[in-house]
């Protein structure tokens, strides 16, 4: 077991491969439907994913156009011209025997991520390509046999490739996390990490501190969730120091991720490049773009996390409030809809309630909400500005608003939420409370200087308006008649 002072001497350097599914109705170069969930296996191919004799590949015009938003997406430029390769390799999941991929003109070059830390800090991760590529099929290991489901065969696929630029399990986690609300808000991908839409590919290498080469790397392969990236590559980090301080090496190679255990095992030696025998595929002409068409293509591009965060600057929310709207979309188009129509306060107060529901469940009643509009919840927060609502009660009638189509006065009067705020009502109320001989013993240590006190006296106010009372107007008033 590695410990603190032995990991203390290393530092861990990551880069990360991402294959992204793109959200296209047929596959890459065939008509079969790229939706194969809850379908049989083997059902949703056809022939030219099967590679048989005579079948030629037809580009979907759709992959290029997402891969063009993804390149928006990850700051980086679109070759005017780019080629398709074949990578050879012979696996029961590629009946062909060689994969369609872009080796040596990719269609996305150098680009960036801009990935924060739970810290508040930022890492940017360079993005070294980005090319299209078919996937492969499916293994099913059952013991002494495997299954094979060629559904997920020839799916569209963009894989980005980072550039070493991570050095904490943390900083994986978070370029991982980033990466996929970029994609997602782009409408790149679905980005079901259940349903495999994005699967990572961590690359992990220790040194020394200070040392000016990198240590031999491993790769741990098709992590599908944020959590596994952080947990795996920690997990390889300190495998790897325990090799090292036995003075043994590091061997490169590919291995896997159990999340039960917490721990990766070896799966196979690490190939080369040459060792696939990549040659250009000369069934699938170039893909040639000008600049006009690109710039057309991702004038598209819905508004991006950075751009939020950027706008919503202003309004001084909390770093976690800003990354829980953030992770929805819909919270966040919402959130910048009544920023502008109504601004920051009202603002603020929408995204700390959308904040609290992340996570309860709520988050995908308000997305499907038919009412799902900036309207209701300005109407809410005016109600709270005016003191119509306390705090708790407009919490109350938020949670019946994400779920209602009418609108947050009606909520508020079936519930009987709506607050007095009428100032000769609770002076009345007020008047009677301190007549009550009850209350005699507290207006006495309110007078001596007791202040918690009060609260007993606004509790009695709140009880004979059931509720209803301003608390803060009520206890203005006890104030203002016993001169305190």
């Amino acid at each position: 077991m590695a410990t603190s002072e032995m990991l203390d001497k290393y530092e861990m350097t990551i880069g990360i491969e991402c294959h992204v599914q793109l959200a296209t109705t047929s596959k890459l170069f065939s008509g079969a439907d790229n939706d194969a969930r809850d379908k049989d296996p083997n059902s949703a191919i056809n022939p030219i994913d099967f590679g048989l004799p005579g079948m030629l590949p037809v580009l979907n015009h759709d992959a290029v156009l997402l891969a063009v938003k993804a390149g928006k997406a990850l700051n980086a430029d679109i070759a005017e011209v780019s080629r398709f390769d074949r990578k050879h390799y012979f696996y029961p999941d590629l009946p062909k025997g060689y994969q369609i991929s872009q080796m040596y003109q990719p269609i996305i070059l150098e680009g960036y991520v801009d990935a924060p830390l739970e810290s508040g800090e930022t890492v940017r991760v360079r993005v070294h390509h980005a090319h299209i590529e078919e996937d492969a099929g499916k293994l099913t290991h059952h013991g002494t046999f495997s299954l094979v489901d060629l559904n997920r065969a020839g799916t569209p696929l963009i894989e980005i490739v980072s550039e070493p630029d991570i050095h904490s399990a943390a900083g994986a986690k978070a370029y991982a996390t980033e990466l996929h609300r970029l994609m997602t808000y782009a409408g790149v991908t679905l980005g079901n990490l259940y349903h495999g839409n994005m699967r990572f590919d961590v690359n992990i290498s220790i040194a020394k501190k200070g040392a000016t080469e990198l240590g031999t790397r491993a790769e741990v392969k098709n992590l599908n969730s944020f959590k596994s990236v952080e947990r795996a590559a920690q997990y390889e980090f300190e495998r790897q120091v325990e090799i090292l301080e036995k003075g043994e090496k590091v061997v490169q190679e590919t291995r896997g991720w159990d999340d039960a255990t917490g721990r990766t095992s070896s799966q196979r030696s690490k190939e080369d490049a040459q060792d696939y025998r990549y040659m250009p595929d000369p069934d699938i002409p170039p893909i040639v773009l000008t600049k006009e068409e690109i710039e057309s293509i991702q004038a598209s591009v819905p508004t991006l996390p950075s751009v939020y965060r950027s706008a919503w600057a202003s309004m001084n929310l909390d770093r976690s409030v800003v990354e829980a709207l953030i992770a929805t979309q819909s919270y966040a188009v919402l959130i910048s809809e009544i920023q502008t129509a109504a601004g920051n306060d009202t603002a603020r107060r929408v995204a700390h309630w959308f904040a609290s529901a992340v996570g309860t469940g709520q988050e995908e009643v308000a997305v499907i909400a038919s009412n799902f509009s900036p309207e209701g919840y300005i109407e809410l927060s005016d109600m709270v500005a005016k003191n119509e609502l306390s705090s708790t009660a407009a919490k109350e009638v938020f949670q019946e608003l994400l779920m209602s189509e009418r609108t947050p006065k009606e909520i508020a009067e079936e519930k009987n939420l709506i607050q007095e705020s009428d100032e000769g009502a609770i002076d009345a109320i007020v008047d009677e409370v301190l007549a009550d001989p009850a209350s005699a013993q507290s207006i006495e240590d309110i007078k001596a200087g007791q202040e918690k006190a009060i609260g007993f006296l606004v509790g009695q106010v709140m009880k004979k308006s059931q509720g209803k009372a301003n608390p803060a107007m009520a206890q203005q008033a006890i104030r203002k008649k016993l001169g305190v």
